[in-house]
């Protein structure tokens, strides 16, 4: 089977099984899924999602995290892990897009990778989310299936983003990212994948040479 048509029999049979192909983090603008984007490096999402609330009520604008205290914002994420310079980069990041892009989130990848520390695959989860245009977010969960499936032989996330460019549906791939992390963490675990309950099994090259 060609890489091609692995690929967009995954689409489909994600849609059957992840209808709701939506990010994890939770956030009410673009700038707020910008900073909990950033503080969900090395950490889960769950622990994100439970430290935002407290700290979006206290700088709840781009203004207030521009004028914020950094001690004070590391106490408020401390919990996250790398809490002294994921502080360091949403102040800057706040105060850049203030200064360079007139308080808005950029729409493309090459402004957001401007920004203290976003990087390819933080600036796609923003270009796919807030502005509706095809992206690849390569997170760990997609580079281990989109391996196992077969769809590439790489683990460098560049490369596993630029592939799967040339493979997926351009309106599917935002939601094909989205809907692989919810696989990767219902069945394609990294240690024991669940292959016997899996939809893609019967085309997947992992579970294939694994029978």
């Amino acid at each position: 089977m060609e890489k091609q048509e692995i690929a967009l029999k995954a689409v489909e049979e994600f849609k059957k099984f992840y209808p709701d192909a939506i990010c994890s983090l939770e956030a009410e603008d673009p700038f707020q899924l910008l900073v909990a984007t950033r503080l969900s490096a090395q950490c889960t999402d769950a622990r994100v999602n439970l430290v935002t609330p407290a700290l979006f009520k206290k700088y709840p604008t781009m203004e207030a995290f521009a004028a914020a205290d950094t001690k004070d914002v590391e106490e408020l994420i401390h919990s996250c892990g790398f809490f002294r310079q994921k502080a360091k980069d949403i102040i800057g990041m706040a105060n850049m897009i203030l200064e360079n892009f007139g308080g808005m989130v950029p729409d493309t990848i090459e402004k957001l990778t401007t920004l203290p520390g976003v990087g390819r695959k933080t600036a796609n989860l923003i270009v796919g989310d807030v502005y509706g245009k095809p992206a690849v977010v390569a997170d760990t969960h997609l580079i281990r299936i989109s391996n196992r499936l077969g769809l590439v032989e790489t683990k460098d996330p560049l490369k596993v983003e630029m592939q799967l460019k040339d493979l997926l549906p351009p309106e599917e791939s935002n939601d094909f990212c989205h809907r692989a992390v919810l696989h990767g963490r219902a069945l394609c675990d990294a240690r024991k994948p669940k292959c016997s309950e899996c939809p893609l099994s019967d085309f997947c090259q992992f579970s294939i040479n694994n029978k």
